[in-house]
C-alpha cells in the first residue's frame, strides 16, 4: 500500500521513530481515519443534544410514548394511528428507557448509536462493493458530519429513518455476501447469509417500507445473478432450493409482525400506506400533472436538500461562499456514477448501490411520496453518494493527490458550516417545514407547571403540542389533537393517534384549549365561546396560548372543529 504524502526516499531521511510511524500510518490510515470519523460523528451528535438544537417533535414524542407503554406491557405493531412504520424504533427506545430512564436524551442516544452502526456498515460496503478500505474510510469521513438533511433525520426520531439506513446497509452487505458464498462454494455460509438477507428484508418491510429501495434492487441482483442462470442450466438444484428456502424462512421471521397485522386486518391498508396514501390527499390533477410536480420537487427542492445546499425545512441557502464548489462536487459525483453504469465491466456491488439510487428516485417520482419536498425521503441517498464520491476522490488522487483531498476537505468543511448555520437559527434543526407548526419548546416546562397549578390536566390542542406535552408531563396532562394547526383551519383526523387519550378527555368534566401561532383559530375560539355565553381566562406562555377556567365543558364538535368523539371510538 502506498504511503500517503511521501515516498521511500523521504522515509530514509527520517529517524527510526518517524519511519516506524510513517510505515504504520501508510498501512493503517484507513482504519485511523475511520476511527477518527466515528469519534467526530459521535461528538457532533453529542454537541447538538447538549446545546438543545434539535427540538422535541410530536412524531418523536409518539415514539417515546410507545416506548413507555411497551415497558408497561403494550405491544404496538405500528406507529400509533397507522399501518406503516413498525414499532422497532419504539422497542429500541424502550430498551434505552429501561437502562437510563425516560428522558428525551435517551431517544437521541439510541439514534446516535444506530447512526454509528450505519457508518461502520458503510465502511464495510466500501470494502465489499469497491474492494477498497480507503473508499469506505473516506465515505465515512463525508458522513461523519453529513448534510443538514441527514444530520436532522439521524438525530431526531420520526419512527424509523435511522433504522432504515442501517437495515439497508446490512441488506446490501448480505446480498454481496450471498454472491461471494455461492462463488466460493461454501454452502453453510450461503444458507446463513441467505437467511439473514431474508430476515433483514422482512424486518425492514415492517420497520419502514422505505427499505424496499434496498431489498428490491438487491433482490433483483440475486435473482438475475444467481437464481435464473442456475435454474436455466439446472446446476446444483438442491443447493439453490435450500438457499431459497433459507431466504424465505428468514423473510417470514423478519416480517412476522407485518404478516400478523395483514392476517388480522387484511392487506388493503398495508399496501395503501406503502404507496403513500397518507399524503395522497394533497395530490391534485392527472398523473402527468403529479409527475411534473414530483419532478420539480426532486430537481429543485429535493436536490438542494440532498446536496446540503439548504435546510430541509426552508429555502435558505447555506454557506454561500462555498456553495458553488459543493454543488460542483456533487454534480461531478453524479456524473461519475452515471459513467460507472455505462462501463462494461462494472462490479456488481456498485451496480446494486446504483439500483438503490434508481429505486428511490422512481419511488419518489411515481408514488404520492413525491408530493413531500422536505428532503426526508432522500436520506438513504447519502450512503451511495458518499461511497461513489470517495471512489471518485481516490481516482483523482492518483493524478493530483493534493487537489483531490483539498476538494474533499472543502466539502466536509462546507457540510460542517451548513450544520452550524442551520443549528444556530431560533428553530434549530427542526422537522417541521410548515412554519406555523414550528414551536419554541423552551417554554414546555413553564407550560406544564402552569397547567398543573391551574388544575387543567385535560383538553384540546394540535398535533405538535399534544404528544410532547403528554410525554414530558409523564402523561399527567392529556390534551388530544382535535384542533387544526393550519392557518386556514384545515384539520385531519389522522392527527389523532391514540384512542385511550380520546376516551380520557371525553370523560373529563373540565377541559382547556391550547393553540400555537394561529390567530385565525384564536379568533374562532373567542367568537364561539362568546356565542355559547361562557366565561374563560387566557394566558400566553411563549408560543402557547391557553384558554382555561371555562365555565362549562365545550367540546370541539360543539363549535364545529374536528374531534373524535367517544361514540366513534367505543367504550
Amino acid at each position: 500500500m502506498a504511503i500517503p504524502n511521501g515516498n521511500v526516499k523521504d522515509l530514509e531521511e527520517q529517524g527510526p521513530v518517524l519511519q516506524a510511524v510513517s510505515r504504520w500510518l501508510g498501512q493503517r490510515w484507513p482504519v485511523v481515519l475511520l476511527g477518527t470519523a466515528l469519534l467526530v460523528a459521535a461528538g457532533s451528535k453529542l454537541a447538538l443534544v447538549v446545546q438543545g438544537r434539535v427540538p422535541f417533535n410530536a412524531d418523536e414524542a409518539i415514539v417515546a410514548l410507545m416506548a413507555r407503554h411497551i415497558l408497561h406491557g403494550e405491544r404496538p405493531i405500528f406507529f400509533y394511528g397507522q399501518a406503516y412504520m413498525g414499532s422497532l424504533d419504539a422497542f429500541l427506545v424502550a430498551a434505552g428507557f429501561r437502562l437510563f430512564g425516560e428522558q428525551v436524551w435517551v431517544i437521541r442516544l439510541v439514534q446516535a448509536l444506530i447512526y454509528l452502526g450505519t457508518l461502520i456498515t458503510t465502511a464495510a460496503l466500501g470494502r465489499r462493493a469497491f474492494a477498497s478500505r480507503r473508499v469506505g474510510a473516506l465515505a465515512v469521513l463525508l458522513l461523519a458530519v453529513p448534510t443538514v438533511n441527514v444530520t436532522l433525520y439521524t438525530t431526531a426520531s420520526l419512527g424509523g429513518y435511522g433504522e432504515a439506513l442501517l437495515l439497508g446497509n446490512l441488506i446490501l452487505l448480505m446480498a454481496i455476501e450471498i454472491d461471494r458464498a455461492w462463488r466460493s462454494g461454501r454452502q453453510a455460509r450461503l444458507w446463513v447469509t441467505a437467511g439473514l438477507w431474508g430476515f433483514l428484508s422482512g424486518l425492514g418491510l415492517w420497520a419502514f417500507g422505505l427499505t424496499l429501495i434496498y431489498s428490491f434492487p438487491s433482490g433483483l441482483f440475486l435473482l438475475f445473478r444467481l437464481v435464473v442462470p442456475h435454474a436455466l442450466r439446472q446446476r446444483q438444484p438442491r443447493r439453490l432450493l435450500v438457499g431459497l428456502a433459507s431466504l424465505a424462512a428468514g423473510f417470514l421471521v423478519g416480517a412476522s409482525a407485518w404478516l400478523v397485522y395483514a392476517i388480522q386486518h387484511g392487506m388493503g391498508q398495508l399496501i395503501s400506506e406503502l404507496n403513500g396514501s397518507a399524503v395522497a390527499s394533497a395530490e391534485l390533477g392527472s398523473f402527468a400533472t403529479r409527475f411534473l410536480q414530483h419532478s420539480v420537487n426532486l430537481l429543485l427542492l429535493g436536490a438542494s436538500a440532498i446536496f446540503g445546499l439548504r435546510p430541509p425545512w426552508e429555502v435558505r441557502w447555506l454557506g454561500l461562499p462555498i456553495l458553488p464548489f459543493a454543488l460542483f462536487f456533487w454534480l461531478a459525483v453524479c456524473a461519475w456514477m452515471v459513467r460507472k453504469v455505462l462501463r462494461r465491466n462494472r462490479p456488481y456491488g456498485q451496480l446494486v448501490l446504483l439500483g438503490v439510487v434508481m429505486a428511490l428516485l422512481a419511488g419518489f417520482l411515481f408514488t404520492s411520496f413525491g408530493v413531500d419536498p422536505s428532503g426526508r425521503y432522500f436520506v438513504p441517498l447519502a450512503v451511495p453518494l458518499a461511497l461513489f464520491a470517495a471512489d471518485w476522490i481516490l481516482v483523482l488522487s492518483r493524478r493530483r493527490r493534493s487537489w483531490a483531498y483539498v476538494l474533499l476537505l472543502l466539502v466536509v468543511g462546507y457540510q460542517l458550516w451548513g450544520n452550524l448555520q442551520a443549528a444556530s437559527t431560533p428553530t434549530g434543526l427542526t422537522t417541521q417545514f410548515y412554519t406555523p407548526s414550528q414551536i419554541n419548546h423552551q417554554y414546555d416546562a413553564q407550560l406544564i407547571r402552569f397547567l398543573k397549578s391551574e388544575g387543567e390536566t385535560t383538553g384540546y390542542s394540535n398535533y405538535w403540542v399534544a404528544y410532547p406535552l403528554a410525554f414530558l408531563s409523564k402523561e399527567a396532562l392529556i390534551f388530544i389533537p382535535s384542533l387544526p394547526y393550519h392557518t386556514d383551519l384545515i384539520y385531519t383526523q389522522r392527527d389523532d393517534r391514540y384512542l385511550p387519550y380520546d376516551r380520557k378527555v371525553a370523560r373529563a368534566t373540565r377541559v382547556a384549549y391550547i393553540t400555537t401561532a394561529n390567530p385565525a383559530l384564536d379568533s374562532y375560539l373567542r367568537e364561539h365561546f362568546q356565542a355559547l355565553q361562557i366565561s374563560w381566562d387566557e394566558q400566553q406562555i411563549g408560543d402557547y396560548h391557553v384558554y382555561y377556567h371555562l365555565s362549562r365543558v365545550v367540546r370541539p364538535g360543539e363549535i364545529n372543529l374536528g374531534e373524535t368523539t367517544l361514540d366513534t371510538i367505543g367504550e
